[in-house]
């Protein structure tokens, strides 16, 4: 929201300087974002008059002109403006003054070889107006040599402030003067409009059709002005809609552009002449469209409000009017509206097309309802006193709403919610200057809440307005208390195996992605998702349709963006939620991570000891373990089963279980099918690791760790070579050896795997290494052949194997 100094003052009655306004702003909640003042760089321009013209002698449409600066010197300068001639009084911009209309430095030049020693400006060139047919034509009288600023009463600096949508009473500048006033900046002045009595009824009607459907126009006025002279607005009214922002277009439409700002209450002018019959406010229709006045064409359904006439649709309703019926200089009688607009539906319609305006801005937030016959009144003395013309009757349709708001206020809730003591006198006394009414003499007061304050619906929110008039400076800084003990952790059990698992992943040389938690419908059909349930009703685009039933397809499609940008190499991991169902229990915590080409944990690329491998199922399975052993998962019980989802490779794939059931993780080398579907170059291997799958950690009786168990004697490695079916999984020959002597056994690994002379067809051979670690004394051999003895029976009975000979 943007206004000038002057123009705040014509509704605040004040002494207070700019920077007490800007200072005092910003404490009662308008925060002040810019402060400008455009006649900073105006600050060189003075007045000058054309002493002497005469034809250039080598161009027929330049003059040189000889100039009286005022200072006793006079300046040769070559111009082309038509109006150039000796007597004129203008603005003269010297040799190194910048000129902002046209962003240029001056200095001093040759123009068809006759030095010029500045320039005299047009409107245009000083940012003043859109003027720039000639050069500025200063009455007769304007003081030579003074500086154009201060003449010209120029330097009005304009104040930007950010509302926040709950303050639609400040989207005007007369709110912004009420707020000002209420927190001792000075008086407010009322400047209530006259209530227009008009000669003779308005020729044309209004009628609200909405059928059995809710209305989207509450209420509807109208009035014709006849016999109007519209063309340029008066130079004071143009220049506060430049200073905001705005292009003044004529005065019929400067009218409702300044009184939107003025008020906040939106108004719009039809040239009557261009309206066909009455005016009818309804939905629109499939097919209807309209030219607005932005130059755009617009389509309407029904769940759009339009207004029309025998020739169709004139405007969008609260939003913008159309182009047909916009006023122009040949407008000499005009139809002024001043109407009350659904709030949720001009959001929703300005949403479907994609049209903003001032009008919009306003609405949607919500104006004040009984301001709706001032406004026409003040829309139409404006333009009674600035074009001319006599109004008619107004009309009215529709009703007021009548939301009367009256709330029992304890006074005592203003400290006890902000800490700040004030006496009822004065908080009776903030209330009242803020527009409220405040009957009552106890403790609990009744409030009545302005029409002009949708915003304020509870006793809470009178606080807040008598907290930021009174002075949030005066809200007392208090520390929490300090607690006797050490606190209890306050991280949940599932944030800390969140933060554990992001660790252990970061560790392994995986970079932390965070991606879209929407994907596309192919990529989640391909990872067994694509739930009706789960397609999003209002999708950014296309390819973000669904909600994710995994992260590896975001994860991979970072890795391929990576990969077309030169980085073939890459390691990430995401840790987010999933989403199986539209429920809370549908929802699970998963960490995942890709790694695409050469990207292993001992380095990826090209190296002269040797080329790095390519990713495989083993790197996805050690991730997938590293980050379960981070989270507090029993890795050593964890049990390997070949069954991955079909987006795994067969074959390279798998899953970490506790249990035949409970599926803890996933891992194995993505599809070539589904990457070449999804147009993803791999190798890429993955895996995830289902957070909330892993079991509560047991409670502890006591904080101290457990005992230290090292032995001081040597450890015994024994390897074994086990002849079994090719189809079995080495995971369980190397359970079967670790549970033949638990008490001894400190490590078994697999080594060796072999097939070929010597190995039946239909064999292979595995061969381990056991280490067994003694505990209270030196292991003899016969000892430990006796738990050789133990792993032989052990494996052989668990897989049907036998020892290699």
């Amino acid at each position: 929201m943007k206004f000038t100094l002057s123009w705040l003052k014509d509704h605040l009655e004040t002494d207070a300087n700019l920077d007490e306004i800007v200072e005092k702003l910003t404490l009662i909640g308008l925060e002040v974002e810019e402060v400008h003042n455009p006649a900073e760089a105006l600050k060189p321009f003075t007045i000058a008059r054309v002493v002497d013209a005469r034809q250039h002698p080598n161009a027929d449409r330049l003059k040189v002109l000889t100039v009286d600066t005022g200072k006793g010197e006079e300046l040769q300068i070559v111009c082309g403006a038509p109006n150039a001639r000796a007597g004129l009084v203008g603005v003269l911009a010297r040799p190194g003054d910048y000129v902002p209309g046209i962003d240029v430095t001056l200095s001093v030049g040759k123009i068809r070889d006759v030095e010029s020693f500045g320039m005299m400006c047009s409107e245009r060139e000083l940012e003043l107006s859109d003027e720039h047919t000639g050069i500025i034509d200063l009455p007769e009288d304007a003081p030579v040599g003074v500086n154009y600023v201060d003449w010209a009463g120029l330097d009005d600096p304009v104040i930007e402030i950010g509302l926040t949508p709950n303050r639609p009473d400040c989207a005007g500048v007369h709110g912004i003067a009420r707020d000002l006033a209420a927190a001792g900046l000075g008086k407010l002045k009322e400047n209530r409009p006259p209530q227009i009595r008009g000669d003779g009824p308005c020729p044309v009607d209004v009628r609200l059709d909405f059928g059995d459907t809710p209305s989207l126009c509450p209420a509807f006025s109208l009035r014709l002005v006849k016999g109007v002279k519209n063309g340029p607005s008066p130079k004071w009214l143009q220049k506060r809609l430049i200073a905001i922002g705005l292009r003044p277009i004529n005065a019929l439409v400067d009218i409702t552009n300044y009184i939107t700002f003025d008020r906040g209450r939106p108004l719009h002018v039809f040239d009557a002449a261009k309206v066909k019959g009455d005016l009818v406010v309804r939905r629109g229709r499939e097919g209807e469209e309209l030219l607005a006045l932005n130059g755009k064409t617009y389509s309407f359904d029904d769940t759009m409000c339009v207004i029309s006439d025998d020739n169709g649709v004139e405007s969008i309703g609260g939003i913008m009017g159309g182009e047909h019926s916009g006023c122009d200089e040949t407008t000499t009688d005009v139809l002024v509206e001043s109407a009350l607009w659904d709030a949720y539906n001009i959001a929703q319609t300005g949403r479907k097309l994609g049209v903003t305006s001032d009008a919009r801005y306003r609405f949607e937030r919500g104006v004040d309802p009984n301001y709706c016959l001032p406004g026409l009144d003040q829309g139409t003395q404006m333009i009674v006193d600035l074009c001319g013309g006599t109004p008619s009757e107004h009309i009215f349709v529709g009703k007021i709403p009548n939301e009367e708001r009256v709330l029992d206020f304890p006074l005592a809730e203003v400290e006890r919610l902000s800490g700040i003591r004030l006496t009822a006198a004065e908080i009776k006394g903030i209330l009242t200057r803020l527009g409220f009414w405040v009957t009552g003499n106890g403790e609990t007061v009744k409030v009545a809440v302005p029409s002009w304050r949708p915003d304020v619906e509870g006793k809470a929110d009178l606080v807040e307005e008598v907290v930021r008039i009174a002075g949030i400076d005066q809200v007392k800084s208090t520390p929490l208390p300090r607690q006797g003990t050490v606190s209890q952790k306050v991280l949940t059990t599932g944030q800390v195996r969140r933060n554990q698992a992001r660790r252990a992943l970061a560790v392994r040389g995986m970079k932390e992605a965070v991606t879209w938690s929407f994907i596309s419908r192919e990529q989640a059909d391909a990872f067994g998702g694509g739930a009706e349930d789960l397609k999003l009703a209002n999708p950014i685009s296309s390819d973000m349709s669904d909600m994710r039933p995994s992260l590896i397809p975001g994860l991979a499609a970072a890795a391929q963006r990576n990969a077309d940008r030169g980085y073939t190499d890459v390691a990430l991991f995401e840790v987010g939620q999933i989403f199986a169902g539209d429920q809370p229990e549908h929802q699970a915590m998963v960490a995942t991570g890709v790694r695409r080409n050469t990207a292993v944990m001992t380095g990826a690329d090209r190296h002269w000891s040797g080329n790095a491998p390519q990713v495989s199922v083993f790197d996805a399975r050690a991730d997938a373990e590293a980050a379960l052993a981070a989270a507090g998962a029993p890795v050593d019980k964890l049990m390997v089963f070949a069954d991955a989802p079909s987006y795994f490779h067969p074959g390279r794939s798998g899953e970490l279980r506790l249990g035949p059931k409970t599926v803890l993780a996933r891992f194995g080398e993505l599809h070539p099918g589904l990457l070449a579907k999804l147009d993803i170059d791999g190798p890429i291997a993955a895996f995830e690791v289902f957070i909330d799958r892993i079991p509560e950690p047991k409670s502890k009786g006591t904080r101290s760790k457990g005992a230290l168990t090292i032995s001081e004697l040597m450890p015994v490695r024994r390897d074994f070579a086990f002849i079994v079916d090719e189809d079995l999984a080495a995971e369980k020959l190397i359970k079967a050896a670790r549970g033949a002597e638990k008490q001894l056994i400190a490590d078994v690994s697999l080594f060796d795997v072999y097939q070929g002379k010597g190995v039946p067809d239909g064999k292979k051979s595995l061969a381990i290494d056991v280490t067994l670690q003694p505990r209270q004394k030196t292991l003899t051999d016969e000892e430990i052949d006796a738990v050789a003895a133990k792993i032989v029976a052990s494996v052989e009975k668990a897989t049907g194997g036998s020892l290699r000979g």
